[in-house]
């Protein structure tokens, strides 16, 4: 079997180090210079000639963290990695993938076509902001599903007197997947918007009185959104509000809009970089996750084994 080798980009680092010690080697050596007026390079300091090499780097702003992996991808493909896959725990821009007004782009798209022309072989990612994105690629992409590591959280807590909730109608689907698991009930936020990342109404579809609710998102970015949810939630008759979300991009007011909120905790994995004490918010951990799936794609084995069971 080939030799494996793990590099980090600059923005995943800790994640990156958690992965390689589930998975039991070090980290490759691999230097990302930044130059004066801001271009970077990626050195790769030892052999991955016919190796499977994985580049695992998390793709949110700035920029620069899609150009980092790129770069890299690029400088082992010229070094003749045998097999390059791109491990991208939160995939950026993916919020952008459909025309949904006249002339805009369609970046999700665009950033697979990129990823494509700087020569991967496979994209191994967590959660999509939408199932389809994976139709952008015209190579294996491999996604995770972080109810792998939040559902056995879940499970210890021992939910009782609970409902499932989605932020929005779009979200449906994920929250049904855990409401359909505990066998639980489900509500929804129906969202209204004037303007990206401002909520102007939230509606409650479903008899909440009484319960604790856990809503589910895949990013929570600004917080508008779940902190109007949880009001609306709250103000319906629910006893307490948390919530499940992927991916913590926790932009602008973000803190000081949890800190503030009627939300008792956010449930988050640590896709991006994240401290873990911040008031309010649990982490779990999914380089467990992304370690088994590293592993069972060099040694050529299922990846739906890691989805969990009765979903």
């Amino acid at each position: 079997m080939q030799d494996i080798k793990l590099f980090s980009g600059s923005n995943s680092m800790y994640l990156a180090g958690q992965i390689a010690e589930h998975y039991g080697q070090e980290l490759g050596d691999i230097v990302l210079n930044k130059f004066s007026d801001g271009e970077m390079q990626a050195e790769i300091k030892e052999s991955v000639r016919g190796t499977f090499s994985f580049f695992i780097q998390s793709t949110n702003a700035p920029a620069d963290n899609i150009m980092e992996l790129l770069l890299m991808i690029d400088a082992a493909k010229r070094a003749s990695a045998d097999y390059i896959t791109a491990v991208i725990p939160y995939f950026g821009y993916a919020r952008q993938d459909r025309k949904d007004k006249a002339r805009v782009p369609i970046s999700a798209k665009l950033i697979a076509n990129l990823l494509q022309a700087a020569g991967v072989n496979r994209i191994m990612t967590m959660d999509l902001h939408a199932d389809q994105i994976q139709g952008f690629f015209d190579i294996p992409v491999d996604h995770l599903k972080s109810e792998a590591i939040f559902m056995p959280y879940l499970e210890s807590l021992g939910l009782d007197n609970v409902t499932f909730a989605c932020p929005d109608v779009g979200g449906v689907k994920r929250a049904r997947t855990y409401a359909k698991y505990f066998q639980k009930d489900l509500v929804i936020c129906d969202k209204y918007r004037k303007k990206a990342n401002e909520v102007d109404s939230i509606t409650v579809i479903g008899d909440v009185s009484g319960k604790h609710v856990l809503l589910v998102d895949d990013i929570v970015d600004t917080a508008g959104t779940l902190s109007k949810a949880a009001d609306a939630l709250i103000a319906k008759g629910a006893s307490s509000v948390k919530a499940i979300c992927t991916h913590p991009v926790l932009s602008g007011k973000a803190m000081d809009i949890i800190t503030n909120s009627k939300l008792d905790e956010i449930i988050v994995s640590d896709t991006l970089p994240i401290a873990h004490n911040i008031q309010k918010i649990k982490v779990i951990s999914s380089a467990r996750l992304f370690a088994r799936a590293i592993r069972n794609t060099h040694e050529h084995k299922s990846i739906t084994a890691l989805f969990v069971d009765k979903v």
